[in-house]
């Protein structure tokens, strides 16, 4: 298994929060958005969505531009040339938790 396999794995998979950051991934694929559009879309805190985004940075998952309120997040040069490790990854995963999870409220 290579690095980036097993950090995604961990990532997404052996943590807490896993599911969130599988799901911001998956949004920051198909449009760049900065912390606020994420947190509206995914119905999340804004403070639980700044602290995915951290550690997401922090893995080199990640990149941002800009400052402040407006900073803006994508998907770096490294997950990109892995996004068939997360793709399967994800697959596995990501899809059957968030099915399997009871609505909101309960």
């Amino acid at each position: 298994m290579n690095a980036m396999k097993r950090l995604l794995w961990w990532l997404l998979a052996g943590s807490v929060g896993g599911v969130n950051r599988g799901r911001i991934l998956e949004e920051l694929f198909q449009t760049p958005h900065n912390a606020n559009e994420l947190s509206k879309l995914m119905v999340l805190d804004y403070k639980t969505i700044r602290h995915h985004l951290e550690i997401l940075e922090k893995n080199r998952l990640i990149i941002s531009t800009g400052s402040g309120y407006g900073k803006m997040f994508f998907p770096s040069e490294l997950l990109e040339e892995n996004k068939l490790v997360f793709d399967e990854i994800w697959g596995q995963i990501g899809k059957k938790q968030i099915k399997d999870e009871p609505p909101k409220g309960e």
